[in-house]
């Protein structure tokens, strides 16, 4: 899931070598983080947060067939 998470957000920004994706892991769920520059965070958020929410939406279609569940989180 990692690596479909930078595939799209690097695909986003102007800056992709500024992307990065850390997993946190529980025990039934895994948080990615994404950190990207300043200058790129409205493009990952996008207006009203349509893009950040077209991404949980694929990351939710992603892992449907596993037992653990993902969140996505944009940290500064």
């Amino acid at each position: 899931m990692k690596d479909l998470i930078t595939a799209i957000v690097q695909a986003l920004v102007d800056q992709p070598e500024e992307v990065s994706v850390s997993e946190v892991g529980g025990a039934h769920t895994i948080v990615l983080e994404v950190s990207v520059a300043k200058s790129d965070m409205g493009k990952v958020i996008g207006k009203r947060g349509r893009n950040a929410q077209a991404i949980r939406t694929i990351l939710s279609a992603a892992s449907g067939k596993r037992q653990e569940n993902y969140m996505l989180e944009i940290v500064e």
